[in-house]
């Protein structure tokens, strides 16, 4: 439990670093690069290993899930980030955390499970939370499409977590996450040289700061899944780090939700304790 209490305060760090970094650093693309340069050197650290490639059956595999969810770990945080910008820190992490509904999908039709009542009756409150919020009105909903996809983003990577969980070397797992945010990184320096971004240290300074919690966040995840069950750690996560990151975005960053979000929020919370159940 104290890894799935770790996990949860380092995702809730991820959202409130990339709040804060939004007026101080000027190249948001630059900063994501660095924050990969922290995530890829503390993965290789925790890897115990100086080859990139060790002798291992499970290789292959790992190499392959690795570099498909540094592709996701991208896009969801250029999502988060341009989703900060547009709605706060409340809103966006709520929605890439009520992505669990896809690799909740992802177990229906790729592993053959059954889904209960508790799941089925919390994708319908989830749809419904979704809905509330865009019948609100248009300056409060503007952006809901930005929204849904940073929650399949958000929700594909958590796809991508639990079939490496299902069919890779556990021996792996700091490989894997070595793998994931490798390839996020030289994704992302490609698009920074195309997009010409310059490089201050202003930007690295945030991005090391952020490349900590967004490590430790993966990191602690895989290592909750070792001894909580995934039935119990994956809900727990996502309603944990909603609860985390509203407190601050309302106490710290003094942000007003509407009555009309505060229900969808409610739902929110709702959906996802019942999807696990």
């Amino acid at each position: 439990m104290l890894y799935l209490i770790l996990a949860i305060l380092s995702s809730m760090l991820v959202t409130v670093v990339m709040r804060l970094s939004e007026n101080r650093s000027r190249n948001g693309m630059t900063k994501l690069a660095v924050n990969y340069v922290m995530c890829a050197a503390l993965s290789l650290a925790f890897s115990g290993r100086l080859t990139l490639f060790p002798r291992h059956e499970g290789l292959p595999l790992t190499l392959a899930l690795g570099c498909l969810t540094g592709v996701l770990y991208l896009a969801g945080f250029v999502l988060l980030q341009w989703n900060i910008r547009r709605n706060g820190v409340v809103l966006p992490a709520t929605f890439m955390k009520l992505g669990v509904i896809v690799p909740t999908v992802l177990a229906i039709i790729a592993f053959g499970e059954q889904p209960g009542l508790g799941q089925i009756i919390g994708l319908v409150l989830a749809l419904a939370a979704i809905v509330l919020i865009q019948g609100g009105s248009k300056e409060e909903t503007g952006s809901i499409a930005g929204l849904l996809i940073l929650l399949l983003s958000g929700g594909s990577s958590d796809g991508m977590s639990k079939i490496f969980e299902e069919l890779g070397a556990p021996a792996l797992k700091d490989q894997y996450l070595l793998y994931t945010f490798g390839t996020a990184l030289i994704l992302c320096t490609v698009l920074c040289m195309v997009k010409k971004q310059r490089f201050t240290w202003q930007d690295a300074l945030w991005g090391l700061a952020l490349g900590i919690p967004n490590y430790f966040s993966a990191r602690f995840l895989l290592l909750s899944l070792g001894s909580v069950p995934a039935v119990v750690a994956y809900p727990t996560f996502s309603v944990g780090t909603i609860v985390m990151v509203t407190a601050v975005g309302v106490l710290c960053f003094h942000e007003r939700l509407t009555r009309r979000k505060w229900i969808a929020l409610g739902v929110i919370l709702a959906a996802l304790i019942l999807l696990n159940i």
